[in-house]
């Protein structure tokens, strides 16, 4: 008697080509890809048409370069390309093409009350049509391969909430085309802060920009020492994730997800210490972990063609999927 076997749940993520890939990063989503890909089918993706948002901050030379950095590191942080699919998003026009059908059933009040975009606006002279429709994009992504899981950091869950709302409108309006996903989160170390600053999140542009601001993946053991030495704490001893200070918490937090320990453990460790030895194990800790995909990184962007290959292979799959998600999505609307 023969069962039917299961298919796999897929999970789709990506990370913006831009800023410095850091450590918070890693934790918070590019650690828990590696370590779940045996279970889910996974499309990982470049999200290089998000980086043109705010085109003043990208030239033409910075993108093609960060791009593949970012596909690089994919692999050395241990993303399988044999049990993974990676490619580059403006490789598969199938992303841009579903944006514009999803902007036609999206209201405006709802990309308004983005947190991201508001943040973002609120500092500019003048706000690009693209960063406004950012949420939209970032639900086609996601909706082009009928996506059961998003893995991403706890602050993307507002981007999650829009995916499934946009989805729910279009099924109501034209049918039931896509299939509404959900988020995946880490438990702990999903929102990694800044070292200098622990009131705000790690971030991608101001650790390009800044000393001291974060951990990039790619970093020296000089420079992975000298920022957490100089991290943020306070003038006290405490090291119980409870009551620390946000700096405090932050660095034993970073421990706690680089060494796969439990709280308890980890303030069992660091009773009775002071900060000094808590820096000390974690500038070891973090040199440790990072040293064998600093290696691996070396060795992919060295050898000639290997990446070419594996984004193309990666283009061609996510191309088959998406393809098939779109033209459903045309036939309902009367496209087709």
């Amino acid at each position: 008697m023969s069962s039917k076997v299961e298919r796999k749940k897929r999970v789709f993520s990506g990370v913006q080509p831009t800023g410095q890939i850091h450590i918070g990063n890693y934790v918070g989503a590019i650690s828990l890809w590696v370590e779940n890909q045996d279970l889910y089918d996974n499309i990982f993706c470049i999200v290089d048409l998000h980086s043109l948002t705010i085109p003043e901050n990208v030239s033409p030379e910075y993108l093609r370069k960060k791009v593949r950095e970012v596909a690089a590191l994919y692999l050395a942080c241990g993303i399988d390309p044999e049990k993974s699919t990676i490619f580059v998003q403006s490789h598969v026009p199938e992303h841009a093409e579903l944006t514009w059908l999803l902007n036609c059933v999206t209201p405006m009040g709802w990309l308004e009350r983005m947190t991201q975009y508001k943040t973002k606006a609120a500092d500019m002279e003048t706000v690009g049509t693209g960063l406004f429709d950012y949420p939209v994009l970032m639900a086609a992504d996601i909706l082009l391969y009928d996506t059961d899981l998003v893995p991403v950091g706890d602050d993307q869950k507002q981007h999650i909430e829009i995916t499934r709302d946009i989805a729910q409108r279009f099924n109501h309006l034209y049918g039931e085309v896509f299939k509404i996903p959900d988020g995946l989160f880490r438990e702990s170390g999903a929102r990694i802060m800044g070292l200098d600053n622990p009131e705000m999140k790690m971030s991608k542009s101001l650790g390009e920009v800044k000393k001291r601001h974060s951990i990039g993946i790619l970093d020296s053991a000089d420079d992975i020492r000298d920022t957490i030495m100089r991290a943020t704490t306070d003038s006290n001893m405490e090291t119980r994730f409870e009551y620390a200070s946000p700096g405090v918490k932050n660095l034993l937090v970073l421990y706690q997800v680089m060494t796969n320990s439990s709280k308890e453990e980890v303030e069992d460790h660091f009773r009775g210490k002071n900060y000094g030895a808590l820096k000390k194990e974690l500038v070891e800790v973090v040199i440790e972990r990072l040293r064998p995909i600093q290696e691996k990184y070396k060795e992919i962007v060295e050898e000639e063609g290997y990446l070419d290959n594996i984004l193309n292979r990666g283009k061609e799959r996510a191309k088959e999927i998406a393809a098939v998600t779109l033209q459903r999505a045309k036939e309902h609307m009367g496209l087709i």
